[in-house]
């Protein structure tokens, strides 16, 4: 079901929203009806990265347990990433409409933890998404021109887009019992960041992290190139001992130890396939070399598996890129461990679950890319784009 954004009220009353008579008053829509999507313009000082207007989307759902969805879609840091998202498509700058949104659910999603699947174990959960038009993975806050020639502005406002959804999400829902924090690509990277802000505000909740295919192996050219012209640094969370050094001696790894060490109580998890076609994709035209990218996000996990008690990982063999959202976060299994259950003990289960890796060979084996290969090519799913070099890019996935 869909909605307009026109202001409505809706209370909390057991487990789901039901209409009400007052609420926050900012002049906002308040959680629609449980199975219902609406659409929230916040106003102020949001907006896309070419000035079109932002807005977030909400399902409602249960009050006491709520997703927090970040969107991912590339990231931009120059004259020549900025200026392509048309062409090489290496980032999104629009949000688009409440009905293109819902449409992608139901055309790619079903299945994946957006959906109202039976089988999704947070098909009853309110559902904050939180749409990304910026190219600063939701942590920038500046306008910035590149380019001499023909300068071309772009606003990375990705953090105060997603504090305003943050702040719509704390005026209604005081006491969640269970906060999931999710994120897919870009998104992976403004989960982590802001679940800090939500495990702080969130003080009594169980607040847990799925970082979908966002393991931040990155060169230090890029660290020194984008951050600072995202002006991401005063966006780290001034209450988390140890980010109060400068960006570029920071690494993803180190983000998460730092928050896994402040809030012991929330539960930090990665998931990346072996070879995941898009992150070694932007690993490369950073400037590293595509041979390195797997070891490296494993010794990721590994350092941030040794620093901090509170983090865990899923890594499937293949290259594609994204399963939650889609309806393969149903499919995967490593070792006899599907992702969807593994999901959700990580959101609501009593015990964080088991680090689950695939070793030798089963990184090679990818019946996703089987499955796809096997289709007519009009009629793949949208994640199918990423096993277009699979296997042949990876020498010890095709020697005999």
């Amino acid at each position: 079901m869909r909605t307009s954004l026109a202001p409505a009220c809706f209370a909390t009353f057991g487990l789901l929203a039901l209409g009400c008579d007052d609420g926050p008053a900012d002049g906002l829509p308040n959680p629609p009806p449980a199975g219902t999507w609406i659409a929230v313009e916040p106003g102020g000082d949001t907006v896309c990265s070419r000035g079109t207007d932002y807005r977030f989307f909400v399902r409602g759902g249960r009050s006491d347990r709520v997703v927090i969805d970040f969107q991912g879609g590339g990231a931009c840091w120059d004259e020549i990433t900025c200026g392509a998202a048309g062409a090489l498509d290496l980032f999104s700058d629009d949000v688009g409409t409440l009905d293109q949104f819902t449409a992608w659910i139901e055309a790619n999603g079903q299945g994946g933890y957006l959906s109202d699947d039976p089988a999704n174990p947070f098909r009853d959960w309110t559902i904050v998404h939180v749409p990304y038009c910026t190219g600063d993975i939701h942590w920038g806050n500046t306008s910035t021109t590149y380019g001499e020639i023909e300068p071309l502005t772009i606003e990375h406002r990705g953090f105060v887009n997603a504090s305003a959804a943050l702040d719509w999400t704390y005026a209604r829902f005081t006491n969640p019992s269970n906060v999931f924090v999710s994120g897919c690509s870009a998104g992976a990277y403004g989960a982590v960041l802001h679940s800090a802000y939500i495990a702080n505000h969130y003080s009594d909740a169980q607040v847990s992290v799925f970082a979908d295919s966002g393991a931040g192996i990155i060169t230090s050219s890029f660290l020194e190139d984008s951050l600072p012209n995202w002006n991401a640094q005063p966006n780290l969370p001034p209450f988390v001992p140890g980010l109060d050094v400068p960006l570029t001696e920071l690494t993803l790894a180190d983000l998460y130890t730092r928050i896994g060490m402040r809030f012991p109580e929330m539960r930090l998890a990665q998931t990346n396939t072996n070879y995941d076609q898009d992150q070694v994709f932007f690993y490369t035209a950073m400037g590293g070399m595509a041979v390195d990218w797997p070891d490296e996000m494993r010794a990721s996990h590994d350092s941030i598996a040794a620093a901090t008690t509170n983090f865990t990982s899923y890594v499937p063999g293949g290259s594609v890129h994204c399963a939650g959202i889609y309806p393969i976060f149903q499919e995967r299994t490593v070792d006899g461990v599907s992702l969807v259950d593994w999901t959700e003990q990580l959101a609501t289960g009593e015990t964080m679950p088991a680090r689950v890796v695939c070793e030798g060979a089963e990184c090679c084996d990818d019946p996703i890319c089987e499955e796809c290969a096997a289709t007519p090519e009009a009629d793949r799913a949208t994640y199918c784009q990423f096993c277009r070099d699979w296997p042949t890019a990876w020498s010890e996935c095709t020697a005999d």
